[in-house]
């Protein structure tokens, strides 16, 4: 798996700074403000390929004593540097822009720059598909966000591609600086959702869908014995997931037969998670008599209040810490 992952990052640093070269040529060649903003950002390409394979590496070593978790928070600080440097270089364009706006240049070669805009643009598009494609196969939050900033690169090039076409057969040169602006809006904007999504991983903020995901699973397959599901809390690192919740069984259950039961959970819902570990911590209640009216245990000799009626499993009632009902 993870020379798996580092060679897909490799193909994405190598692709990138070649594209970045060739970007800057045509910016030099054309002297467009647009062509350099679109240039600057592939330079977070390069620099974000190259954090993001350190952070392959670092967050694929096992747990240890002083990592008890593992190392994969590292990936959220990566997609955190990633986003800062894209959200830098969006005010960057921003001042470049503004000082067009105010010096004027004239634009050269418009042409050459678009055909050279055209095939780099061509070819993140294709480099992008591949790394949201590959980031969720492994899957890996840090491939999967250098996809998305790759395919953001392509949305703004090819505004660029309409901009300097207008500007070739119009004249107008004003749409230069004026697009380069835009370019800038947009990257400020992605830059700020990855940094937002570094900060949601790091403050052990809950992913609902994976909570959503979690219910599923338990629900689809629920066994008599699991009375109600409660104070759930799920925590991501990396690929892989730490889950804590309490789980009322019938208090008469012998400890082993407890034990069964938890392991079932952990098991089913690890089958369920394809490339990633769930880990449980299950806190192990025993039922009250308040439970009886929606226990599904039928053959219970200890019951003391009549069946009502089957509780569904919900965020409103796996997430608190209180039993059902």
């Amino acid at each position: 798996m993870l020379k798996k992952e580092l060679r897909v990052i490799l193909v994405s640093l190598i692709v990138s700074f070649v594209l970045t070269v060739a970007k800057f040529s045509a910016y030099f060649m054309t002297h467009s403000v647009a062509i350099l903003s679109d240039a600057l950002e592939s330079i977070i390409n390069v620099v974000a390929g190259g954090f993001a394979c350190y952070s392959i590496y670092l967050a694929s070593k096992p747990k240890d004593a002083n990592h008890p978790y593992g190392h994969g928070k590292v990936e959220f600080f990566s997609i955190g540097f990633e986003g800062a440097m894209i959200f830098i270089a969006g005010i960057l364009i921003l001042v470049k822009a503004a000082q067009y706006f105010l010096y004027p240049r004239d634009l050269h070669q418009i042409e050459n720059g678009l055909w050279i805009v055209g095939v780099t643009t061509i070819a993140n598009l294709f480099l992008g598909l591949y790394l949201v494609r590959s980031g969720k196969q492994l899957p890996s939050i840090t491939i999967t966000g250098n996809g998305q900033h790759i395919m953001t690169d392509v949305y703004s090039s090819t505004g660029l591609i309409i901009a300097l076409s207008v500007i070739h057969f119009t004249g107008w040169n004003w749409l230069d600086p004026a697009v380069s602006v835009l370019m800038g809006g947009l990257i400020l904007t992605k830059g700020y959702q990855l940094m937002r999504r570094s900060i949601s991983g790091l403050m052990d903020e809950t992913d609902m869908k994976i909570v959503d995901k979690i219910i599923v699973i338990l629900s689809s397959h629920r066994r008599h014995n699991w009375i109600d599901i409660h104070n759930m809390r799920v925590q991501q690192y990396g690929n892989n997931y730490h889950i804590d919740c309490h789980v009322t069984l019938p208090y008469y259950l012998e400890l082993t037969a407890a034990h069964d039961e938890m392991k079932y959970i952990e098991k089913l819902v690890n089958s369920e998670f394809k490339g990633s570990e769930v880990e449980f911590f299950i806190h192990m209640d025993p039922c009250i008599p308040s439970c009886c009216h929606y226990c599904l245990k039928e053959e219970c000799a200890v019951r003391s209040h009549d069946f009502i009626g089957e509780i569904a499993w919900t965020r409103d009632n796996v997430l608190p810490n209180r039993k059902h009902g």
